[in-house]
């Protein structure tokens, strides 16, 4: 072997003793990056797991809330409704009630208007049917008031009581809605016990 061809056998084992370590040097880069790639693979995947949970989560309960809100708000129309009904039946009784029990309620819803006077006003049905004590029960009742033979077209039960510009109504249904929110209360408590 000539000095030339030592030369190049020693070249050669240096180059391929580089290559070799080159090449080892880049798989140890190569699986060191590979191994921080899967590292952040694994870190974005967990992340995005716990963020996917955490909007589900989110979600659910949402959804739950929205849920509970429907459920509450079909359970207070069906109450309304109840209530609506019991109050129809309440001024349906009223209106209903015989003759003497109707004018004894009348005369009882003066008596809470203290001491007034003035003119009273019926509907044409209460105008057909009234008492021929009717004024003296009014003023036994504290109102001093003549009875208007005219009926009233705005009222169907009960009476209004004017004065000049001043008008107190009576009627049954203006009663009602004037004392509506006790009446609820009252209702709410006997229909949804419990």
């Amino acid at each position: 072997m000539s000095s030339g061809e030592k030369i190049l056998s020693v070249i050669k084992e240096d180059s391929e003793k580089s290559i070799k370590e080159i090449r080892a040097e880049a798989k140890s880069k190569g699986e060191s990056i590979i191994e921080k790639g899967r590292a952040k693979a694994d870190e974005i995947r967990s992340s995005a797991e716990k963020k996917k949970a955490e909007q589900s989560e989110k979600l659910t309960k949402a959804s739950k809330s929205r849920v509970e809100l429907e459920k509450r708000n079909l359970l207070l129309r069906a109450k309304r409704r109840e209530i609506d009904k019991a109050v129809d039946a309440v001024l349906e009784y009223m209106s209903g009630l015989a003759d003497k029990e109707y004018f004894e309620l009348i005369y009882k819803l003066a008596s809470t208007l203290g001491k007034k006077e003035g003119v009273v006003f019926l509907s044409e049905r209460d105008l057909a049917r009234v008492p021929a004590d009717f004024e003296k029960r009014l003023s036994g009742a504290g109102i001093k008031a003549s009875l208007s033979r005219t009926p009233d077209k705005s009222i169907k039960t009960g009476f209004l009581l004017k004065n000049g510009d001043i008008e107190d109504n009576m009627s049954f249904a203006s009663v009602i809605a004037e004392k509506r929110e006790a009446i609820e209360d009252l209702i709410n408590r006997e229909l949804f016990k419990g």
